[in-house]
């Protein structure tokens, strides 16, 4: 049985990342939550996700996807400009939209009235969008490589909460993929669990409060 280590639901997006994949795509794991702020010694980073199979231990949402692929076909489009597409997406996911990732910690909980939208900022909403509108027109959607829900999809899923947290504005196409996202039912159970958290990470809290004002908060009263 695979054992995924994750982080709490509320913050932690590169957790969200194999935990929705593993769920939409039926692969039976074991969750295993450990509170932010911690440093993990089943992890060589000290950090999560992280995945054990066995002996073998994965780090890294990327590498975690990758395994996975060597043993689940479905993790990537089968078609091969579709699948090299796909990867390619979630490879600038995984490295690029650094403005995105400093100024709209995920907080799945939280709405947030941003003071201000900077031009990088700008610049990654508009390539979020650009990006978005090509995968669903030339693959056909509903998902970003057509039909099936993928890894890509995956790499995209906490950006689907940061745009319902921040409220940003994206065309019609993209945004009502950010709802389809939001609306499978592993994001909709990810989302029950992290409104139900009742710990606080100050770093997180502290980070948004810096970039915006959060007009209403939708969590459990903290312990």
């Amino acid at each position: 049985m695979l054992t995924l280590h994750i982080a709490n639901k509320n913050y932690s997006s590169w957790s969200l990342r194999p935990w929705v994949l593993l769920k939409t795509l039926g692969i039976p794991f074991e969750e295993r939550m450990h509170p932010f702020g911690e440093l993990f010694s089943f992890s060589p980073t000290r950090r999560v996700p992280c995945l054990n199979d066995g002996d073998i231990t994965v780090w890294d949402s990327l590498a975690i996807t990758e395994y996975l692929a060597e043993h689940h076909s479905e993790v990537w489009p089968r078609d091969v400009i579709a699948r090299a597409w796909a990867r390619s997406a979630a490879a600038e996911m995984h490295s690029g939209f650094a403005e995105l990732r400093n100024v709209c910690s995920m907080s799945c909980g939280q709405r947030v009235k941003l003071a201000s939208i900077s031009p990088a900022l700008a610049d990654d909403i508009a390539r979020l969008d650009a990006l978005w509108n090509e995968g669903l027109w030339r693959f056909g959607g509903p998902f970003l490589a057509g039909s099936e829900f993928t890894a890509v999809d995956a790499f995209f899923a906490p950006v689907a909460f940061r745009i319902q947290t921040y409220g940003l504005k994206l065309g019609d196409a993209a945004s009502a993929y950010a709802q389809r996202l939001r609306d499978l039912p592993a994001m909709r159970d990810w989302y029950a669990a992290a409104l139900a958290e009742t710990w606080r990470e100050q770093a997180h809290e502290d980070s948004i409060s810096a970039h915006g004002r959060v007009t209403d908060d939708l969590r459990v009263p903290a312990a």
